[in-house]
């Protein structure tokens, strides 16, 4: 089994798209108005607009902006670079600059326009380093 994508549904797509291009450095491939998806070489980020969930039953499936449980979470090269480009435009989303987490990684946290949390990260840590080696 592989864990394939993540799927964030939102009623603001035009927000969140170029939002997570910004942060990401990568170009969205919008299939339609409604869905696009940020692919990486481990694993897909799609973004639904609430349209899309029709197709999986109805809007109560899923509700845009109430994520409080799961952090989407990109391990990047340099955390600190990274914050360096991208300080002043997510000064109103941060949760967290930089730290060095017990477990090894040297952690960015801060959140999505819909206020989902969004985790950079780099081993920074032997044991870490090693463990995503």
């Amino acid at each position: 089994m592989n864990l394939i994508s993540i799927r964030i549904i939102t009623a603001q797509i035009e927000t969140l798209i170029p939002f997570y291009e910004q942060i990401t450095g990568l170009q969205a491939i919008q299939y339609t108005p409604d869905f696009a998806e940020l692919k990486t070489p481990a694993a897909t980020l799609a973004i639904g607009s609430t349209r899309t969930l029709q197709f999986f039953g109805g809007d109560a499936v899923a509700q845009p902006a109430e994520n409080r449980s799961a952090i989407i979470e990109f391990r990047i090269d340099d955390v600190d670079k990274e914050f360096a480009r991208l300080k002043d435009f997510l000064s109103p989303y941060i949760v967290q600059e930089p730290t060095t987490m017990p477990w090894g990684n040297k952690s960015l946290l801060f959140r999505d326009p819909d206020g989902n949390l969004v985790n950079f990260f780099t081993p920074v840590t032997r044991e870490s380093i090693e463990k995503f080696a």
